[in-house]
């Protein structure tokens, strides 16, 4: 899809009269591209002005703090105003009012404060959106732009006052931008949509901030790209409070993530942390894969009643009488009043490193108050407290009533010690012995597995509190989130109601993976005012791929809806029978689709892709081993689970057979028919699995 976004005035009302022969449209294009120009020329008057301010805010940050922050708001400011070599207009809107509008990607004013370009998130940008022959929003007529960088190739004009128009070209006979640029050369990295978003799409983009969006589409349908403008939408309603608490972006892989990495910043947008589940709790480093009932069970929602119940075991009830030694004098507390202080704060609520504080606290309040009432004197608690501690003794028996824990130690006392149990909270005996794993030596040496994350952060909300939390949370490929990982970014969400959840369950491949959107909500917290959209149409891959992926689907999935695509170019899928040489025929079909295309990638399990890259490299095919992100002019070895939600022009998936012993394998085979935006070829030595055609 294309760039840009925003939107213009143009004070002067809509052009005169629109001639219908050549030289009137020559005129139209002509009046339209000075508009442009004459953009252009101010965007970069107001990146002048802002430098020359931040320049000034500089000189009088030593020392000043009202300069030192008008300076990081300017530092920002002059990046979203930087030329980034993207179109800036993409189009126009005549309201029947008698007011034109152009619509582009910033704001754009003139030297008396005028707008001339209002970004595209702004109200007055709706229309260009939403605007339909049934409901045309209060306009007279749409143009859209064709555009390379700054020069204006074509027009299309849309007349909603003409029943009977068809929003063709202007000239040229060019089709709708909107599927004009669908098939464009991938760069290796996404691009926004700005001037391409549909009205289905923009109806979630514009969602109010405090309403949970769970967006369902299949491939090719903009998810991905909804959920990031969404961000940056609600970054421009919402300033203030989003730059102080900031979004968060979370992706399944780092491949994804390098995918995405332009969109936001290119709409100026840079108060986004983009991470991984991973990438969340870095101190636990993934180092081991387990079996797929075990990470299943580990991604249940009762893995947080089984925390919970480790977390109130290691609180016992006293084994006799405290007996402490202070500055003033011993003090003895009975048995029954240390255990009532210690259920009052076992019951008190809150993380458990708050509450064993309590307890503690309390028992020198206690010895305190009975030290005042013999001597008569006033206390201070904080030396009551250091006397508690000091007093070996009594700190030992404090300990062994509520000891301290970290995250890591209560996860490992699950897998260890619950082995052993009949049952803990709702997990029975089996469950806990699917659980049971031996400790490393040192907890550093743990060998985590990826369905340990959540476990460990869950542990960590129950003994520290919450981690950080930010204003908006978007997170993408969610389908295949466990309860227990959608627990995890819940937490991090300002109220546990503002994000967007993105994702399609044909694509699910995970062990544990959340069945349907209604139990995510619930794993979410059931946040009141959440919604599931579906995204139904496919604008990316072409209708010729997606039958493909659909036939196959249909045979290993039939109860999922599939995608429909409005794309009718596109070459049709290619079954390539190899024989004995899969590799070289992988070569020679790479060398070809090099030949024609920006961005090209094998997708394969990761066995078939061992030692592939040799081998192309051999054939002089080049080619980058698997975790490189694509780039032009050489092909990108893809192991299928890091497939998700990445497109690139031409894709070759070897051995389509492989796949299906994977793990999840169905669904990571659909995910790999589906990430080619312009051709598929589909290369295999082994019987094709049911519902793919053969070869022509």
């Amino acid at each position: 899809m294309a760039d840009v976004g925003g939107v213009v005035a143009d004070p002067g009302g809509a052009a005169g009269a629109r001639d219908n022969d050549g030289r009137g449209r020559d005129r139209e294009h002509a009046a339209v591209q000075a508009y442009l120009d004459r953009a252009y020329e101010l965007l970069g008057a107001m990146e002048r002005r802002t430098s020359a301010a931040e320049r000034d805010a500089a000189a009088r940050a030593a020392g000043d703090w009202d300069a030192t922050m008008a300076q990081r708001h300017l530092v920002r400011r002059l990046a979203s105003l930087r030329d980034d070599s993207s179109p800036l207009c993409f189009g126009s809107i005549d309201e029947s009012a008698g007011r034109r509008w152009h619509v582009g990607r910033r704001h754009v004013e003139d030297a008396r404060g005028e707008p001339v370009v209002i970004d595209w998130r702004a109200p007055a940008a709706v229309p260009f959106y939403r605007a339909t022959h049934a409901d045309a929003f209060g306009l007279d007529r749409r143009r859209r732009f064709l555009l390379d960088n700054r020069r204006l190739l074509d027009l299309l004009e849309e007349d909603f006052n003409d029943p009977h128009a068809d929003g063709s070209v202007a000239t040229g006979g060019l089709p709708d931008p909107l599927l004009a640029t669908l098939g464009h050369a991938r760069q290796g990295t996404m691009r926004d949509i700005v001037a391409t978003i549909a009205a289905e799409q923009d109806r979630i983009i514009r969602a109010p901030i405090d309403r949970p969006v769970i967006v369902q589409g299949g491939p090719g349908t903009g998810k991905t790209a909804v959920g990031l403008h969404r961000a940056a939408f609600l970054l421009y309603e919402h300033r203030r409070a989003l730059e102080h608490q900031g979004v968060l972006v979370l992706g399944p892989n780092r491949l994804f993530l390098t995918y995405i990495s332009e969109v936001l910043p290119s709409l100026g947008e840079v108060a986004v942390t983009q991470t991984t589940l991973e990438g969340l709790v870095p101190a636990w480093p993934v180092r081991a894969e387990e079996p797929a009932e075990v990470a299943a069970l580990k991604g249940d929602r009762r893995m947080a009643d089984a925390l919970a119940a480790v977390c109130d075991a290691l609180v016992r009830p006293p084994a006799g009488d405290l007996a402490v030694t202070t500055r003033w004098g011993s003090v003895t507390v009975g048995a029954a009043d240390l255990g009532a202080l210690l259920e009052r704060a076992r019951v008190s609520g809150g993380p458990l490193a708050d509450r064993r504080a309590r307890f503690r606290r309390s028992v020198a309040d206690v010895v305190g108050r009975r030290i005042e009432a013999r001597r008569g004197v006033v206390v201070d608690r904080p030396q009551i407290a250091a006397d508690l501690n000091a007093d070996r003794a009594a700190a030992t028996v404090l300990d062994r009533m509520w000891p301290t824990t970290s995250p890591a130690a209560l996860v490992r006392r699950l897998f260890t010690r619950g082995g052993s149990s009949p049952a803990v909270g709702p997990l029975d005996a089996a469950e806990l012995a699917l659980l049971a794993r031996p400790a490393a030596r040192a907890r550093r040496d743990e060998a985590w597995t990826a369905a340990d994350l959540p476990l460990l952060d869950e542990a960590a909300a129950l003994v520290g509190g919450s981690p950080r939390v930010y204003g908006h949370v978007v997170v993408d490929e969610a389908q295949d989130l466990s309860p227990m990982a959608l627990r995890m970014v819940a937490r991090r969400s300002r109220d546990g109601r503002s994000f967007t959840v993105l994702g399609d369950l044909a694509q699910a491949t995970a062990p544990g993976a959340t069945a349907d959107w209604g139990r995510a909500i619930e794993a979410l917290g059931d946040p009141p005012g959440a919604t599931v959209e579906s995204l139904t149409v496919g604008y990316r891959v072409p209708a010729s791929i997606m039958e493909t992926a659909s036939a196959y689907l249909a045979a290993s999935a039939p109860h999922l809806e599939r995608t429909r695509s409005v794309r009718v170019d596109g070459d049709a899928p290619r079954i390539v029978p190899a024989g004995a040489d899969v590799p070289g025929a992988v070569a020679s079909v790479g060398r070809g689709l090099l030949a024609a295309f920006q961005t090209v990638a094998v997708i394969s399990t990761p066995d078939r892709l061992d030692g592939l890259l040799d081998v192309l490299r051999h054939h002089e095919v080049p080619a980058d081993p698997p975790g490189v992100a694509a780039r032009p002019g050489h092909l990108a070895l893809v192991r299928a689970a890091d497939a998700k939600g990445l497109e690139f022009d031409a894709v070759v998936v070897l051995e389509p057979a492989a796949f299906l012993q994977l793990s999840g394998g169905p669904g990571l085979l659909y995910i790999a028919l589906t990430r080619a935006v312009q051709h598929l070829s589909v290369v295999h030595g082994r019987p094709l699995p049911s519902g793919f055609p053969v070869a022509a």
